[in-house]
């Protein structure tokens, strides 16, 4: 028999490094039966807004109070909503630790969003790879994401497919899905398409879904998404 070296017994497996999208939760207050109502509310207004997507719980408005977090309460919370709890970022030492007992990572701070100068179409930041183009049409339970960069999308997105990008998102042609921009928290991002029909719109994190119908002078036609404060506003393109 030939015995097996050290090397070749580790090849059952690789290590890589991955990013995935997930959705943060900014949480606002630590009392639990406040924020159990306030997200029953926000999930009734999408439903079937959530599939399992993974879930970064930010501590950071939180971060100075003194009230002990129920981490275990708020996790079994989001599940119950379709939410997979991941992880924690922006607490305090004591509610990182609380939250790793828990069963929750800890990442570090998202870095400060920069000043967005008012135009038209906010430029990509010069660090930024660029834009990614997509020419082929997205059927139902496809996704692209285009990470650290513009998307630019030249066939239809269907009902049930999904584009996602840190920058803007283009799509020069019907967009009946989910379109998410800005989904590192760049609040300067925008959504625009010549056919306007989508499922739900986000800009870094804050949605608006087919539940609430789109305005005559956009629904089907040439128009933009931006956010204004928390707002999602969508309007005509001139």
């Amino acid at each position: 028999m030939v015995p097996t070296t050290p090397a070749q017994a580790r090849t059952c497996f690789d290590l890589k490094s991955a990013s995935l999208p997930v959705v943060a939760v900014v949480l606002k207050t630590t009392d639990f039966a406040l924020l159990a109502a306030d997200l029953a509310g926000r999930v009734a207004d999408a439903p079937g807004f959530f599939d399992n997507d993974p879930v970064l719980i930010d501590l950071a408005p939180v971060r100075d109070s003194r009230e002990p977090i129920d981490f275990a309460a708020i996790m079994a919370l989001l599940r119950s909503h379709g939410t997979l709890p991941v992880a924690v970022r922006g607490g305090n030492p004591a509610q990182l630790e609380a939250a790793r007992a828990a069963g929750l990572g800890a990442v570090p701070e998202a870095p400060p969003a920069r000043a967005e100068a008012p135009a038209a179409m906010p430029e990509l930041p010069a660090s930024d790879p660029g834009t990614m183009v997509l020419d082929k049409p997205l059927r139902s339970g496809q996704q692209v994401y285009a990470r650290g960069a513009d998307l630019v999308v030249l066939a239809m997105v269907s009902f049930g497919a999904e584009v996602i990008a840190d920058g803007n998102i283009h799509v020069y042609a019907p967009l009946r899905g989910r379109a998410l921009a800005g989904a590192r928290g760049n609040t300067g991002a925008r959504i625009f398409s010549t056919c306007m029909e989508p499922q739900l719109v986000s800009i870094a994190g804050i949605y608006r879904t087919s539940e609430t119908a789109l305005p005559a002078n956009v629904a089907g036609r040439a128009a933009q998404v931006r956010l204004e404060g928390e707002k999602i506003i969508v309007e005509p393109l001139a």
